[in-house]
């Protein structure tokens, strides 16, 4: 896969071919933990995709007012505390979704919030990252 602009704009473009990369691996990481977890239910594809759109938009938006907010208790509990802000993210998505979007249980969602930031981390150094360097390379 070849991706060439030669635009002015072209910095905004490669921003938003990087954003739809990393939206269509979260949408990998939340097809796999939907069909392993029975505490954890999304009616079809279509609402995964529109979750891991507001997953990501929380990402770049929220999680940085709050993970600011909650320094002194993820550094009293030595990052322990980090999986609890991604659990938070995932109850917002689930309360945005109402019955589309199900995570029953407090334990098994922070058990989902810590393998979804698992299986995102390889997602995005085995597959997204290679294909962005790739891609800014050539």
């Amino acid at each position: 896969m070849k991706v060439v602009i030669k635009e002015k704009n072209s910095v905004r473009i490669n921003k938003f071919l990087d954003s739809v990369l990393y939206i269509l691996g979260y949408t990998l990481v939340l097809l796999i933990v939907d069909a392993i977890f029975n505490s954890f239910d999304v009616d079809n594809f279509w609402y995964e995709l529109l979750a891991v759109v507001i997953i990501y938009v929380l990402n770049k938006t929220v999680r940085p007012i709050i993970f600011k907010l909650t320094i002194p208790i993820t550094a009293l509990t030595f990052g322990l505390f980090y999986p609890f802000i991604n659990f938070l993210i995932l109850k917002i998505v689930d309360l945005i979704l109402g019955d589309h979007f199900n995570i029953y249980g407090f334990w098994s969602g922070l058990l989902i919030a810590i393998c979804i930031s698992i299986m995102n981390f390889f997602v995005e150094e085995l597959i997204v990252k290679p294909i962005i360097r790739r891609c800014n390379n050539e």
